[in-house]
Parts: C-alpha cells; structure tokens; sequence
C-alpha cells in the first residue's frame, strides 16, 4: 500500500516544477482554495442563505477536528520528509495524513450539495476542493492517499451535520437572531 501510494504521489508530482505557469496555477489552487471557500461561506452569509453557510461551517470544523483526532494516532510522513519529488510549497515537516486543506474545503462542498438552494455550487465547489487535493500532490506536500483520507472524512462531516440537521436548527436561529440584534437587522 505504502508503494502504490509513494509511485501515484510521483507520477503527479513528475509534472512539478517544469512549466511555471502549471506551477504558480497550483501553487495558487493547493494553497489559495480555503481563503475562497471562506469567501463564498461569507456571501453566503451576506445573501441571507444564513442556514447553508451555518450548517457548511459546522461541518467544515468538525472534519477539521476529526482530521486532528486522526492526526494523534496515524502519523505519516509529508513527501518531502522522505525525500521524494519536487516540492513546491513551503510546509512544516509534520504529519500529512488527513490534508486539512482538502477536509476542510470538501466538508464545506458536501454541505452545500445536500441544500437545493446551493446543489449547483456544491457541485462547483466539490470540483474547486478536489482541485485543491490534487494540487498539494502536485506541489509535494501530500501523498494521494492523504487526499482520500480527506475525502472520507469530510464525507463523514457532511453525513454527521445532515443527520444533526434538525437538532442544530435552534442553533442557527439563535446566532442568527444574535446577528439581527447586534447589527439591528430586521
């Protein structure tokens, strides 16, 4: 398993570090993709689909925190520890298994499939947080299989926050009656 996953990372990665602008398009994706998910989660928020960038935000955090719970029992090397491939991007040498990036921008996409409201841009968004996994094989900061890790765990979010849905709907009122009484929002 450790070999198919070392020889998937290097046949990606093998594209690394030969066309700046391939380079620099995912650099920007591996790197920038979470700073856009924030973005649509506050306009969102701002287009009054309070419940969508709420529920969206649930499970982003709760896939981020599996992803840390994870991190204390499973422990693997980053690419560039093992000295494999072109590294692209600048990351501490620490564990890679589960990509924060790809679970925390995937979670956010899987909620929003499951809204009628937002099923387009949930699907726009599955692509953009795929993109961002395949870009941090790409720029040697992840294996392949870190990316599935994510897939699994935000899938996992997702369901959790689906299936909590209702209980968290009491929630959702109060912040957002929170929000109206602060900034006086009828």
């Amino acid at each position: 398993m450790h070999t198919l996953n070392q020889t998937l990372f290097l046949d990606l990665n093998a594209y690394a570090g030969h066309n700046t602008t391939l380079d620099t398009v995912m650099a920007a994706a591996a790197e920038g993709m979470p700073y856009l998910f924030i973005a649509l989660l506050f306009y969102l928020w701002f287009t009054r689909r309070r419940d969508e960038a709420l529920y969206a935000g649930y499970a982003t955090t709760l896939g981020v925190l599996l992803d840390q719970i994870i991190g204390l029992f499973v422990h693997h090397n980053r690419p560039f520890m093992d000295h494999l491939g072109t590294t692209l991007l600048t990351h501490k040498p620490e564990n890679s298994f589960p990509s924060d990036h790809t679970t925390f921008t995937l979670s956010i996409a899987l909620m929003l499939l499951t809204f009628r409201s937002t099923r387009l841009l949930g699907t726009i968004t599955t692509l953009l947080a795929l993109w961002c996994g395949v870009a941090r094989i790409y720029g040697g900061v992840h294996y392949p299989f870190d990316i599935l890790g994510s897939v699994a765990v935000a899938l996992v979010a997702a369901m959790i926050i689906t299936a909590l849905r209702s209980q968290l709907t009491e929630l959702n009122n109060k912040i957002v009656s929170i929000w109206n009484f602060i900034f006086n929002h009828q």
